[in-house]
């Protein structure tokens, strides 16, 4: 179970990284004539919420298990 979870934060970070390179593409591309790049950065804010919930609750859980850098 563990493992899937760690599965599905991956493929929702690679959403969220597509996502932000989609926003760029459109800024180069529309050049403000359009709302695409505003409503692929919301999605990209959505999906980082998201995100950031899913690693909260992973490891309230117990899914996930945060390390000790300095030790």
């Amino acid at each position: 179970m563990a493992a899937l979870y760690k599965y599905a934060l991956i493929v929702l970070l690679l959403v969220v990284m597509f996502n932000l390179g989609q926003a760029l593409y459109f800024m180069m591309t529309d050049r403000g004539r359009t709302n695409r790049t505003v409503w692929a950065l919301t999605r990209r804010i959505g999906f980082s919420l998201l995100l950031i919930l899913l690693v909260i609750i992973g490891i309230v859980t117990g899914l996930l298990q945060p390390h000790d850098l300095a030790g």
